[in-house]
């Protein structure tokens, strides 16, 4: 694949999560931040200008700069992300048909990100600029 191919690529990827990340905003079972993060990341391969209009947006900017610069997890996400794992896990459970190993699998999994999540800082450094 050719560099103009692979800018392409990227940019489309950026595009399609910042779009399911706004869509996260708004509805409460969906994820905003993983989303946006993604798509910073594309930007960042592919565009300047939409990278750095994500970056510095007045509303995900700064969740964005605490988790590129300190990798901090703000408490209220850790409670979001553990509870709606659980909820998911449950409910999953209860109304579907799914194979016992598979519901193992899937708590292995998310008992795993649950993990990644918890022992990530909650705030920046103090002092620490955003």
């Amino acid at each position: 694949m050719t560099d103009k191919g692979k800018r392409y690529l990227f940019f489309a990827l950026g595009l399609v999560s910042t779009g399911l990340g706004f869509v996260g905003a708004v509805l409460p079972i969906m994820p905003t931040v993983p989303f946006l993060i993604v798509a910073v990341w594309a930007f960042s391969r592919s565009s300047q200008r939409f990278h750095d209009w994500l970056y510095n947006h007045p509303t995900y900017g700064p969740t964005l700069r605490r988790w590129d610069k300190y990798r901090v997890v703000p408490p209220v996400a850790k409670v979001w992300t553990v509870v709606a794992m659980a909820g998911g896990l449950t409910l999953t459970t209860i109304f579907t048909t799914i194979p016992m190993w598979a519901v193992v699998g899937a708590a292995i999994g998310m008992g795993l990100v649950a993990a990644y999540i918890l022992t990530r800082p909650s705030y920046p450094p103090p002092g620490a600029e955003v």
